[in-house]
């Protein structure tokens, strides 16, 4: 909607800003919804269901109904809905509309919009309607930049997830003989151990546990071949205390005995 010039919004009567009774709810209409309808909730909790998915709502929840859309809601009359509600239409095809249903952080220039457009015509306002079709439109940019934000957010966390694994992988690499353990790389990613699990092996390709044992190992090699340490000398400076251990380990991941190395 945003390639939609003010003028072009039309309308509607139907808009107020409603407290609830108690036992209220939104029945199925006999049709489905005619138009577009911009729906917020100021407070109180409740359920809307859109084409069959259920919302639970509250303080910040904001719709985009639209034409076709079959809603229904309920709320619980020990804390009933505060909300606006908005109906309109648009002359043109409308590009990048808002996402059906959003929980805004910034709420109060949001609300501060909603006012003003039901004030304008509660009190008669000079030049209402082209002020309120100015309105609408900030309101519905307002939501395009909330999404257009989130999306960013999401890519952001997800880039910095990335290096944070890779960092705690390349980290692995290079202190082998260090006691890692999937909880302390975890605290060390600032992750909880079960994400950070699911994590590392979506990433890297295999858990935590077998990349830890095979940097041991690619290091001993190392050693064993190229730095002339023994068997055991190798197996303790990499954490194992027990050579046997070690010696199965090791042929598990090479095929080959550690004295096979030297």
């Amino acid at each position: 909607m945003l390639n939609i010039n003010p003028d072009q919004y039309i309308l509607k009567p139907a808009f107020a800003t409603i407290k609830c009774e108690p036992y209220w709810k939104w029945r199925k209409r006999d049709k489905p919804m005619p138009n577009y309808d911009l729906f917020y909730v100021w407070s109180g909790e409740g359920v809307v269901v859109l084409n069959g998915k259920s919302f639970p709502i509250e303080k910040g929840h904001c719709f985009l109904f639209r034409p076709g859309d079959e809603t229904t809601a309920t709320h619980n009359p020990q804390n009933p809905l505060v909300l606006t509600y908005i109906h309109f239409d648009v002359l043109e095809t409308p590009q990048l509309i808002p996402s059906p249903h959003r929980i805004l952080s910034d709420t109060i220039s949001f609300e501060s919009l909603l006012a003003r457009y039901v004030r304008l015509f509660l009190v008669k306002s000079f030049g209402a309607e082209i002020e309120a079709k100015l309105i609408l439109k900030q309101l519905i940019i307002h939501l395009l930049r909330e999404e257009r934000e989130h999306v960013a957010q999401i890519t952001n966390t997800s880039n910095r997830l990335i290096e944070t694994v890779h960092e705690i992988a390349n980290y692995v690499q290079q202190h082998p003989g260090e006691p890692h353990t999937v909880a302390s790389l975890a605290a060390r990613a600032n992750l909880s151990q079960k994400y950070f699990s699911q994590k590392f092996k979506q990433l890297i390709g295999q858990t935590v546990k077998s990349y830890i044992i095979q940097a041991r190992i690619k290091r001993a090699e190392h050693l064993l071949h190229y730095e002339g340490m023994t068997v055991t000398e190798a197996a303790y400076t990499l954490g194992y205390n027990d050579l046997h251990f070690f010696s199965r380990q090791f042929k598990k991941y090479t095929g080959k005995n550690p004295t096979d190395i030297r």
